[in-house]
């Protein structure tokens, strides 16, 4: 059983450099996970996963799959779209999710034209799955310092995030920090979309940010559980889904996002905190 679960670990060390970069992944898109879906904003997620794409694309336009190149290109224009559909949601009477809309479908299709005019199939699905078995140190180090300023960012902004999610109006009754901490709390989306880029590709990006913070709420009321809860169930999938793909010969990345949707299905069936099986046996209140 331990040769079983640990025994591609030990033996080599890709697969080790891949848990440890999916486990520093799994300490800072969680817990954004966490807020993203408290404030109902867990579609935006998605689609600002794939405005990241032309800007890492023009990186390897520039300098190939060079991982500087990409983070940079990737980082500017994730938050280039996320101050853009801010301004238009502002500006005009177009939603947010509306807005968001848009530029996800002209990124994606931006991205995929840019890659295409220079790489191979084979460039275009390392861009759009990841390639997390072959992180080298540079990418250890920057999935290493995305966790560091993350966790660091939302401990300073923790308490102005969860009045936001509670009640936004009061917040900018009491306080002129809602502006600041909503676009600061972008900039942690964006840094964590572009951290799941390197190691899960721009469509699997998400995967490690949203579905262990839903399945996180089937086991947890409040926030001091939901994120230990998210990091951990991130963790799990990433373990399962790194041997899963050695034991089996599957693709990683999406062997992780499918080890974290069957938490998603288990928790949803199981989970004590709303989960179907307890809602169907729940016994009747007590009848005066």
């Amino acid at each position: 059983m331990i040769d079983l679960l640990f025994g591609p670990f030990i033996e080599f060390g890709f697969m080790r450099r891949a848990l440890a970069g999916c486990f520093a992944l799994s300490l800072s898109a969680p817990p954004v996970g966490v807020f993203l879906m408290l404030r109902r904003m867990s579609l935006m997620s998605d689609a600002m996963s794939h405005a990241i794409l032309p800007g890492a694309a023009v990186g390897f336009l520039v300098a190939g799959l060079s991982l500087p190149a990409m983070t940079i290109g990737g980082l500017a224009a994730g938050l280039f779209v996320a101050l853009l559909a801010g301004i238009v949601t502002r500006t005009t009477s177009i939603k947010e999710d509306a807005s968001l809309a848009a530029f996800y479908l002209i990124s994606l299709a931006a991205g995929v034209l840019l890659v295409s005019l220079r790489g191979s199939q084979i460039d275009l699905l390392h861009i759009l799955f990841g390639t997390v078995l072959a992180l080298d140190d540079p990418a250890l180090m920057l999935l290493g310092g995305i966790a560091t300023v993350t966790l660091f960012a939302l401990a300073a902004l923790y308490r102005p995030l969860v009045m936001e999610c509670v009640d936004p109006l009061f917040l900018r009754t009491v306080s002129r920090a809602g502006g600041p901490v909503h676009y600061a709390f972008l900039g942690l989306v964006v840094m964590n979309l572009v951290g799941g880029f390197q190691a899960l590709g721009t469509l699997l990006a998400v995967g490690l940010m949203l579905l262990p913070a839903i399945t996180a709420r089937f086991w947890a009321a409040d926030l001091s559980g939901l994120i230990p809860m998210a990091m951990v169930v991130a963790m799990v999938s990433s373990f399962a889904g790194l041997t899963a793909s050695y034991r089996a010969d599957l693709p990683t990345g999406p062997a992780i996002v499918l080890a974290a949707g069957s938490l998603y299905l288990i928790s949803l069936l199981f989970g004590p905190r709303g989960g179907l099986v307890w809602r169907l046996f729940k016994p009747r209140h007590l009848e005066g």
